[in-house]
């Protein structure tokens, strides 16, 4: 019997305002657990850009940290992004969430000329480097961009503004729908739009499915 697949899931936070998407995260610890394969999440330990009342959608005078905020989604089992050994997996992936585009990137507010947390790049390029395969949800896939560019093909839905950023920082943007992934076979990255687009928790669902079968797809099972 084969070793079960090892996934890096890498949180930002917890909520979809100013972390990670919820429904993203968990439906994606789900996906990799239906399909066979284990999982040990990671985020960064640092501050997030901001938090955000999730009732009213207003900014809030408080500061939280990434790390903290993600350990409710892990149930306490999480560790610093810092601690990650690409050796130690064999898939890294990325719920979406605008914390992925304001915590472990900066694209919210500086669109194609953000900066990309370090230990964020570092796991990413560590992965790369092993030629492993690697996941990105909803605006995750900007991550995914700024680090590589070069002509690699992502999604996030078909959001014209958007997609257009994505392709300033030299990628290449194809439009998805619901539950539909795209594959860039080159550096072995699988992204598919989920709450970018006006979508169901099933349709959710089904994106982060798809997602985790292209990765193991991409790992020969």
């Amino acid at each position: 019997m084969s070793a079960k697949v090892k996934f890096a899931v890498v949180l930002s936070g917890c909520g979809v305002y100013d972390g990670a998407e919820i429904h993203e995260a968990v439906l994606t610890l789900l996906a990799i657990d239906r399909q066979g394969g284990t999982y040990q999440c990671f985020a960064p330990n640092i501050p997030q850009m901001h938090v955000v009342n999730h009732l009213t959608g207003e900014p809030a005078s408080e500061s939280r940290n990434v790390l903290v905020e993600a350990a409710r989604i892990a149930r306490g089992n999480i560790k610093d992004l810092a601690q990650f050994k690409a050796a130690d997996f064999d898939a890294l992936i990325f719920p979406g969430g605008f914390g992925a585009a304001k915590n472990l990137c900066t694209f919210a507010v500086a669109g194609p000329d953000c900066a990309v947390d370090p230990a964020t790049e570092n796991a990413v390029k560590a992965m790369a480097a092993a030629g492993k395969p690697m996941g990105a949800l909803c605006i995750a896939p900007a991550l995914m961009a700024k680090i590589f560019g070069d002509g690699i093909k992502v999604t996030i839905g078909d959001d014209p503004g958007t997609a257009l950023a994505i392709d300033k920082m030299g990628a290449h943007h194809h439009n998805a729908g619901h539950g539909q992934v795209v594959v860039d076979a080159r550096y072995k990255v699988v992204t598919s739009p989920c709450y970018m687009l006006d979508s169901s928790i099933n349709q959710i669902a089904e994106g982060a499915e798809n997602t985790v079968r292209a990765l193991l797809g991409l790992l020969g099972r």
